[in-house]
């Protein structure tokens, strides 16, 4: 009978072994797939250019073209609403946040370091850019692990042939 009974404990040990394993390779996955939506929707952002400048022959973003773009490839890549909420069947369950979409424009001297002490955050720049900081929560699927949240960052230059 003791037997039975340290089958059954072992069984529900190796279970929640398994579930914490699984949730864990599916937030890994998430996380990746975050990390791509944001540096795609840094990307897009940092090739808004004024076209009124460009014509002066300077490269300089257009920031409230860039700040569209952006959402617009979060949105694309995340499956969200126009105010971040996860679209229905989307993988994500709560709101993405846009903590930070700063613009680095030719008004500044390069390369140019970007520090945001708020999210220990430093990057140099070498033409104008954009820098991205954006918040996600993972979905658990098991109850086993604590809540993840990540404040998942990019950058992305101007790209210039």
């Amino acid at each position: 009978m003791y037997k039975l009974v340290l089958i059954l404990l072992m069984m529900v040990v190796w279970m929640s072994m398994h579930a914490l394993q699984t949730d864990e390779e599916m937030a890994a996955a998430a996380l990746f797939q975050g990390k791509h939506a944001v540096n795609r929707a840094a990307h897009a952002a940092a090739q808004q250019l004024d076209p009124a400048a460009l014509a002066d022959g300077r490269l300089h973003i257009d920031e409230d073209a860039a700040a569209r773009e952006a959402a617009h490839y979060l949105q694309a890549n995340l499956q969200l609403d126009k105010d971040g909420m996860p679209l229905p069947g989307a993988y994500l369950r709560d709101r993405v946040e846009v903590l930070v979409c700063d613009v680095v424009n030719d008004d500044q001297s390069f390369p140019y370091v970007y520090r945001n002490a708020a999210y220990d955050y430093e990057v140099t720049l070498r033409k104008p850019g954009v820098v991205m900081i954006v918040k996600l929560v993972y979905p658990r699927v098991f109850s086993v692990m604590e809540p993840i949240e990540w404040d998942i960052k990019g950058t992305a230059e101007l790209v210039d042939y």
